[in-house]
């Protein structure tokens, strides 16, 4: 199992758009078949930052969820738009 955390803040006055667009990635993502966890949350101090927790079986499963049609319509084409920073962390379980 590997973990994926992302922190992200959008542009000011995006923000409602911006969780329509991660309402909609996240109900598709948590349908693919190597996805575990997909956790999508808005900061209760500032609501231009976002977080993801997203857990998969595997990288195949990272790379097939990266690669599907709804991360390219969702994310390259809608969200990275609204994006201002963002930082990504791969975790990998202890042994």
């Amino acid at each position: 199992m590997i973990v994926l955390i992302v922190h992200m803040t959008v542009k000011a006055e995006t923000e409602e758009e911006c969780k329509r667009l991660l309402r909609d990635m996240a109900d598709a993502t948590r349908k693919e078949p190597g996805c575990l966890q997909y956790i999508v949350h808005q900061s209760a101090d500032n609501s231009q930052n976002f977080a993801f927790y997203e857990q998969y079986v595997d990288q195949e499963a990272l790379d097939a969820h990266w690669a599907s049609a709804h991360f390219a319509w969702y994310i390259k084409g809608g969200v990275d738009a609204l994006v201002t920073t963002r930082t990504r962390e791969l975790f990998l379980p202890l042994d």
